[in-house]
C-alpha cells in the first residue's frame, strides 16, 4: 500500500525515480493491490506484525493524473477521520525558546540541569503537578512554579493559518480529533485558545498512558474511533510520529505549515 507523507509517496520495499508519475506505477511492478487507493473500504488488519516491513520515501510528481488524485481519494461512503498533534503543529511550543528565556539561561544549559524523565512522566500522567515541579531540576532546586504556568500560557498561539484551516475542516463537517503528548497542563491551552471549537481533545498522553510514536498508542486510537487505520489522516510536525502512524496503516502527513497542508489534504481528497 501506498501513503502520502508531505510531498513524498511512500512504497514499501520498492524504490523508484524521482520522475515517475503515480499512475505509472502500476506498470512498474505494484500489483493492482497496492493501487494509490489512500482510503480502502475494506477494514485493514491491525497487526504490526503485518506491517514491520520499512517504508520508503518516493518524492511525489507534482503532476499527478487525474485517475491517479481520483484513486488517492477513494474510501468508500465515509469521510476520513482526523488526528491532529498539537504542538509545533497547531499550537506554537514555548518549550524551545519561552521557558529557557525565563530561567535565564540558554537551551543546552536547560536540558544538562532539568531531569531527565521527569516531564515525559508528567506527559503520560504518572506523577501529579506537585511530583513535577519537585523534580523539574535534577537538583530539586525551587522555583516559581507558577510563573512557569503563566510563561507557557502566555506562549501559547496558533501557527499561522492553522485555525482558519482548522474552521473550515469543521465546517465541511469533518470529524477531528487532537493526538498529543502533554500533561494536565493542555487545559492551558484550552482555556487559552479553545481548540475544543473545532477538534475534541481526545488522545492527550496524561490521559491515555501512551505517547507517540508507540505503536500502541496508535492502534488504541483507531479502535477507540472504531475506524481500519486506513480511514485516517494523521497530522504531526514530528518525522518518527508520522512514520509509526503509517506503519499502522494510517495516511501520515508531516506538517510544513498550513499552506502545504492544505495542499496535501485536497491532493487526498478533503473538501476544503
Amino acid at each position: 500500500m501506498s501513503t502520502v507523507l508531505a510531498s513524498h509517496i511512500l512504497l514499501k520495499g520498492k524504490h523508484f525515480p524521482s520522475s515517475i508519475s503515480p499512475a505509472s506505477l502500476l506498470v512498474l511492478g505494484v500489483k493492482s493491490d497496492n493501487r494509490l487507493a489512500l482510503f480502502r473500504k475494506e477494514k485493514t488488519n491491525l497487526s504490526l506484525n503485518s506491517r514491520s516491513r520499512q517504508s520508503t520515501l518516493i518524492p511525489l510528481n507534482e503532476r499527478m493524473s487525474a485517475s491517479a488524485i481520483r484513486d488517492v481519494a477513494l474510501m468508500g461512503d465515509q469521510s476520513p477521520v482526523l488526528l491532529f498533534d498539537v504542538m509545533g503543529t497547531i499550537v506554537r511550543d514555548p518549550f524551545y525558546q519561552d521557558i529557557p528565556a525565563f530561567f535565564g539561561i540558554s537551551m543546552k544549559e536547560l536540558l544538562q540541569i532539568k531531569h531527565p524523565s521527569a516531564w515525559i512522566e508528567f506527559e503520560k500522567g504518572l506523577i501529579s503537578e506537585e511530583e513535577l515541579i519537585a523534580n523539574f531540576f535534577q537538583d530539586q532546586r525551587s522555583f516559581d512554579a507558577d510563573g512557569l504556568k503563566t510563561c507557557m500560557a502566555n506562549g501559547y498561539e496558533y501557527l499561522e493559518g492553522v485555525e482558519s484551516l482548522l474552521d473550515r475542516l469543521k465546517t465541511k463537517g469533518y470529524q477531528m480529533h487532537a493526538f498529543t503528548n502533554y500533561p494536565s497542563w493542555y487545559k492551558l491551552i484550552e482555556d487559552k485558545l479553545v481548540l475544543s471549537k473545532y477538534l475534541t481533545w481526545t488522545f492527550v498522553s496524561c490521559h491515555t498512558g501512551k505517547r507517540k510514536p508507540d505503536p500502541e498508542a496508535f492502534v488504541d486510537a483507531a479502535k477507540h474511533l472504531g475506524r481500519s487505520p486506513s480511514d485516517i489522516i494523521f497530522i504531526d510536525d514530528q518525522l518518527a510520529n508520522v512514520e509509526a502512524a503509517i506503519q499502522i496503516g494510517m495516511t501520515g502527513l508531516t506538517f510544513k505549515g498550513s499552506e502545504k497542508l492544505e495542499n496535501d489534504l485536497r491532493t487526498l481528497g478533503l473538501n476544503l
